[in-house]
């Protein structure tokens, strides 16, 4: 029988299987925490978020015959917004980030909100919506009882459901088709209960098509809000004739996220009035 000194193959052979072993788990989780580390953090998503990342930036909006009024949509990472400057420039309404999910709140909301109200601008409140945490009712409370509710006072407008992709996850959210129509008609039927007005939907096309099979069934209801940074706004959503506002670009002045209204003042202020 062959005997194993100090140094042989055999003990050597031992002491790499027991160090791969070891290692192995670090291995295998590894790109998982990788992955987990490039998610942002709950609660920093934001209007447009994915835009540029899954359509792109092309160009900016054509001159055009028709009347727009020139709104911004702001969050909280943006901190205290510079509205008479806004003001000042054109800017005649602005929506402002209330709530996500069932977990956040935005920390300038006051300012924001009120802010964009007290120089003059008709303004309103969106929920940026995470179908896999809770249900639509469940997160159109929320936001409803976070800011974003309606009053008829020439000034406000309806809540915006930001319905767009994933920042967290699964750019569905782990929903079929059918699963996400239900749940956005769950948000948008207990907003309408709530409040007395329908929601604005805020989409991109491409999202809406990947991840609602292109449902058309909201069309008649509930005004789009489109996103997309290019010259024009391209083909919409199955079932709109037309957009009612349009987040044309993320880098205008003074916030960056910069949306038209397809329509004269007048338009704004009667969407705000119902």
């Amino acid at each position: 029988m062959p005997v194993h000194r100090p140094g042989s193959v055999r003990p050597r052979r031992l002491f790499l299987a027991a160090l791969l072993l070891t290692a192995l788990p670090l291995a295998l989780t590894a790109p998982a925490d990788a992955a987990d580390a490039a998610k942002p953090p709950r609660g920093s998503a934001h209007m447009g978020m994915g835009v540029l990342a899954h359509d792109g930036q092309h160009g900016s909006p054509a001159p055009t015959a028709a009347t727009q009024t020139e709104g911004v949509d702001v969050a909280g990472y943006q901190g205290n917004v510079a509205w008479p400057t806004l003001w000042s420039s054109g800017v005649k309404w602005a929506y402002t980030k209330a709530t996500e999910g069932t977990y956040y709140t935005n920390p300038y909301f006051a300012q924001q909100y009120n802010g964009s109200y007290n120089v003059g601008m008709i303004r309103g409140a969106y929920h940026f919506a995470t179908p896999d945490t809770t249900s639509g009712a469940t997160q159109a409370n929320y936001f409803v009882d976070h800011g974003g509710g309606w009053s008829k006072d020439g000034k406000t407008l309806p809540g915006t459901l930001d319905i767009e992709w994933n920042p967290y996850g699964a750019e569905c959210y782990g929903k079929s088709a059918s699963a996400m129509v239900g749940w956005i008609a769950d948000f948008l039927n207990t907003y309408k209960a709530r409040t007395g007005r329908d929601a604005v939907i805020y989409t991109a096309t491409s999202w809406w098509s990947d991840c609602t099979g292109n449902y058309g069934g909201f069309a008649s209801a509930n005004p789009l809000w489109i996103a997309r940074y290019a010259s024009d706004v391209g083909t919409l959503p199955a079932g709109w004739a037309y957009y009612t506002m349009w987040q044309y670009t993320s880098s205008g002045p003074t916030v960056g996220d910069h949306d038209k209204f397809n329509g004269a003042l007048d338009r704004v202020q009667a969407l705000a009035n119902g």
